[in-house]
């Protein structure tokens, strides 16, 4: 053999070495995890707690509601430019002066010399009325309701009115020597009431006629009768209101006409100047079943005779309690089992039933079912239905009665989380909105303040572990 086979003989194949790269298989499975954390995060329900606090619900009682009052249309004896002595709001008696009107039309021409009227000097008392006038209309102004910015300019022109149409009466008779006397008709008012000076064709309204179409304010006109119009014979020119028994009619839905049918008195806030007023309801129904509550009131009308549409709020004794949202209110369903067969177990402390069980080979035992107790009646327990079933004969303790599980009730309640898992107990709603509802605390089988539930009940069912 050669030297050269010999060295052959000694050649071996290398191998490469395994090289295992830890960083690399380490990336992968934090990877692999994180790509199966986010799968189950969006294919599971996500249980979230709510804490449960005292509270008071925050209820919409403002309406704007229609007035009903006892209004009489007064129409022109004369033809001719009409100019008022009675301010808007004003009450007068019968035979009280409240406006004329001059055929010839040369009276306002007359009086607007200074030698005829002098100048007009506005009094303390005078300046008092404007004030109290300004600081109503900003109290309650928006920007929504910019209608009511010419509501406002009559009202302020009604306040004028009276002063300076006092210096008109004042001066008439400095006049009677001239060329218009004979031509100045008087109206005077027929019956006494409260003279305002819009005409807005419901002064007739009555309870039998409303409809959701007299809300609509986009329709609504009415008419302001001015000093220096030009009036015809038989054309109306003011109206009185001669009651103070009037009232507002208000649109509701069928749990508040409920709430004023069970008690029909109520206090109402006018937002318009904040005072307070009681009222008496009584609900009706148009004929297209729209429900309305009229709020008869028997003060106040003078305030707001020029008013046909009131902003008002109705003043409920607010319900203080446990808060918890709607979203965590469930219904259950239990079986119902006389009071008589409720026993304890063998600790003396769990609560349960004996139920009748049998053999396969015929023979009969009776076995002890722990179950959790909800809520109780006079006659029965409210009982889990997941450890009974239908059809389960329980025995009464000391006796050999037996009772056929059957029936079934259901209760309103939320599952409380406490223990970690969600566990049914039940509410009692003393009043609710479209948000929250306040249920009574501390019942014997219901919740207590810093309790924790289930925000939104549809994600879990009874006794599913919270993580």
């Amino acid at each position: 053999m050669t030297a050269t086979n010999k060295n052959s003989d000694n050649i071996r194949k290398y191998r490469k070495p395994l090289n295992i790269n830890i960083g690399l298989i380490i990336f992968s499975i934090i990877f692999i995890y994180i790509i199966i954390c986010v799968f189950l995060y969006f294919t599971s329900n996500h249980i979230i707690g709510y804490e449960v606090n005292i509270g008071t619900l925050s209820v919409e009682n403002v309406y704007n509601g229609i007035a009903i009052r006892d209004e009489e249309i007064i129409n022109s004896d004369y033809s001719g430019y009409i100019n008022y002595y009675a301010r808007e709001g004003e009450k007068v008696g019968v035979s009280n002066l409240v406006y004329s009107v001059d055929e010839s039309g040369k009276l306002s021409e007359t009086l607007n010399t200074d030698t005829a009227t002098g100048e007009n000097t506005l009094t303390d008392e005078n300046i008092s009325e404007l004030k109290t006038d300004i600081l109503s209309f900003t109290n309650t102004y928006s920007n929504r309701d910019f209608a009511k910015v010419y509501d406002f300019k009559y009202d302020i022109q009604g306040t004028v009115l009276k002063l300076s149409n006092t210096n008109t009466l004042n001066s008439l008779g400095s006049l009677s020597g001239n060329s218009l006397n004979g031509m100045i008709n008087f109206g005077r008012a027929p019956k006494d009431g409260v003279v305002s000076y819009n005409i807005d064709g419901y002064e007739s309204l009555k309870e039998s006629d409303i409809t959701a179409a007299v809300f609509d304010k986009d329709s609504y006109k009415k008419e302001q009768q001015l000093n220096n119009d030009l009036v015809s014979k038989g054309d109306p020119v003011y109206k009185i209101s001669r009651s103070e028994n009037w009232s507002i009619v208000i649109p509701v839905d069928e749990e508040r006409a409920q709430e004023l049918t069970d008690d029909p008195y109520v206090k109402i806030k006018f937002l318009k100047n904040q005072r307070e007023s009681w009222a008496t309801a009584t609900i009706l129904k148009s004929t297209d079943g729209s429900l309305f509550a009229n709020l008869a009131l028997n003060n106040s009308m003078i305030t707001f005779c020029t008013d046909r549409y009131i902003d008002i709020e109705l003043e409920f004794t607010e319900e203080a309690g446990l808060k918890i949202p709607l979203s965590s209110i469930v219904e259950k369903e239990f079986f119902l089992i006389p009071l008589a067969y409720i026993t304890k177990g063998g600790d003396g402390t769990t609560d349960g039933f004996m139920r009748e069980s049998y053999a396969e080979d015929g023979s009969v035992s009776t076995e002890f079912v722990p179950t959790t107790i909800y809520n109780s009646t006079e006659t029965d327990y409210y009982v889990d239905d997941s450890s009974l079933k239908i059809g389960d004969y329980i025995i009464k303790p000391d006796s050999n009665d037996k009772y056929p599980i059957s029936k079934k009730a259901t209760l309103i309640g939320v599952y409380n989380i406490n223990k970690g898992y969600a566990d049914f107990k039940q509410i009692i709603i003393l009043y609710q909105n479209t948000e929250y509802a306040i249920v009574q605390s501390n019942t014997q089988y219901g919740l207590s303040v810093y309790d924790y539930i289930v925000l939104d009940a549809s994600t879990v069912s009874e006794n599913d572990f919270v993580h």
